[in-house]
């Protein structure tokens, strides 16, 4: 399986989540696009404060139930799926134990996508996660940048 970024995609990704952080909790979106056979292409990026104005306040993300009734919503509107999430740690990459307890599409085949230091630039490739959700809260690390999972700029 590959997910395709686009190169401005993902420097509007890194630039908005970073922002987003004010240097003082984590931020998150979901990637938008469409899924072949083995493929995903990311063509849209919905930030989770734009389906739950709360979804940063208590330091780490957690969106509502309601703010997923508005994620499908607009997934069907631009007949896109997600086809990955994104969001920030202060520090590493890492997955913590709360992102593997809850992730944010628990299907089987779900991209996590974790970008550290706050997706304060510079961003070094090799440095970001990316991990697929298994199903029962068991993930398989991808191999961040450098792997064969996470295309940027094709």
């Amino acid at each position: 399986m590959t997910l395709h970024i686009a190169r401005p995609l993902w420097n509007e990704l890194t630039f908005e989540l970073h922002r987003k952080t004010e240097n003082r909790h984590e931020s998150g979106a979901f990637l938008l696009g469409h899924r072949t056979e083995g493929e995903r292409r990311a063509l849209k990026l919905l930030y989770y404060d734009e389906l739950d104005r709360a979804a940063y306040d208590s330091g780490v993300c957690i969106l509502h139930a309601d703010a997923f009734s508005r994620l499908w919503d607009r997934c069907s509107e631009l007949e896109m799926t997600v086809i990955a999430d994104a969001h920030v740690h202060p520090l590493g990459a890492d997955q913590s134990s709360s992102d593997r307890q809850n992730p944010m599409i628990a299907r089987p085949g779900h991209i996590a996508i974790i970008l550290p230091r706050m997706a304060k630039p510079p961003i070094r490739r090799w440095s970001v996660g990316v991990y697929e959700y298994l199903g029962d809260h068991r993930w398989q690390p991808r191999g961040g940048c450098r792997g064969s999972t996470l295309k940027i700029g094709e």
